[in-house]
């Protein structure tokens, strides 16, 4: 499915749609709104790169983040999560990762975390390790995934009574 007919999709079904990202930078958020009339689905997007910004702008909270770090599932799930208390929307998706150059032993280069939360629907997440490809490839791949993630977070709303 294309970017023009998720958005279609989601303006079928009445759904508004928000985004969190951290190392997509807004390239999930710029994918929705390249496509013309997308104002009437994507309600707002929110770039939270550092820490600080994780925490004031979605509520990420800091027990989290000291635990498991940025980039883990846990902080995914509170940045969806919190996407959608501070927004108007009803599906949030979220990206944080490692996008490169660079990484460690235990959170590698091309590992990124996911999340999609929607009102009424059991918030879930997930990584996909894309592997040391270079900063722009991981980048485009997460934003491709986390559109995905949205297609089928549509999906699943419309099955919601």
């Amino acid at each position: 499915m294309n970017v023009a007919d998720l958005l279609d999709r989601a303006r079928d079904r009445g759904l508004r749609i928000v985004t969190a990202e951290s190392c997509t930078g807004g390239l999930v958020a710029a994918a929705l709104t390249d496509i013309p009339g997308s104002s009437d689905v994507v309600e707002r997007g929110f770039v939270t790169y550092s820490n600080a910004s994780k925490q004031q702008m979605l509520g990420v909270r800091t027990a989290t983040l000291d635990a498991v770090g940025a980039v883990s599932e846990e902080v995914a799930r509170e940045m969806a999560e919190g996407a959608l208390e501070h927004s108007e929307a009803q599906l949030a998706v979220s990206v944080t990762g490692i996008a490169g150059p660079g990484g460690s032993e235990h959170k590698p280069e091309g590992r990124v975390c996911f999340a999609l939360a929607g009102r009424g629907l059991d918030t879930r997440s997930g990584t996909v390790e894309f592997g040391a490809r270079g900063r722009e490839a991981v980048r485009r791949a997460a934003r491709d995934h986390a559109l995905a993630l949205l297609k089928d977070g549509i999906l699943q709303m419309s099955e919601t009574p």
